[in-house]
């Protein structure tokens, strides 16, 4: 496993033991754990060593990160704005695990380039991450929590127009 997909996991770990009584999302990280573990294990698997009955990412796991997203974004706002990460402590590790996410996503093109191997796990981790930012702002919202929104040309940072 590599250490992008360790450090995803230990912030999805680090997330769901802040989320006390939010049981649904204690259930969908630890799912995402085991999928990560999953996924590990198949990037450190050559082409050639692949076994009969190895996990491998599927077509539905992907699917499936698809349905949650869209589940909770239903009881969003729509953005019409950028969203600056942090606001509540989950939010923050969630938003934390999204940019681990995307860095394992780009390890994860790097090497699709020199190897041969299956698109799926780059579609995964692709809508892992997005997943993880929808979670982060569907928890603030049910915990409450404000969302800070990215402000474009706030008085400090305005040029003059020329």
């Amino acid at each position: 496993m590599s250490l992008e997909d360790t450090a995803a996991t230990s912030l999805a770990l680090l997330a769901r033991a802040q989320a006390g009584d939010q049981a649904a999302l204690d259930e969908l990280l630890r799912r995402l754990q085991n999928q990560l573990f999953d996924l590990g294990s198949e990037l450190a698997t050559p082409e050639d060593a692949l076994y009969e009955g190895m996990y491998r990412i599927a077509e539905d796991d992907v699917k499936e990160l698809e349905r949650v997203i869209d589940r909770c974004q239903k009881e969003l706002t729509p953005l019409k704005s950028f969203i600056l990460p942090g606001g509540g402590r989950i939010g923050a590790f969630l938003h934390q695990a999204r940019t681990v996410c995307r860095r394992a996503e780009r390890e994860i093109l790097r090497l699709s380039r020199a190897e041969p191997m299956s698109e799926r796990p780059l579609k995964y981790v692709n809508r892992l991450s997005d997943l993880l930012f929808v979670l982060s702002r569907w928890v603030a919202k049910r915990l409450g929590e404000r969302e800070y929104l990215w402000e474009r040309g706030l008085e400090s940072h305005r040029r003059p127009r020329v």
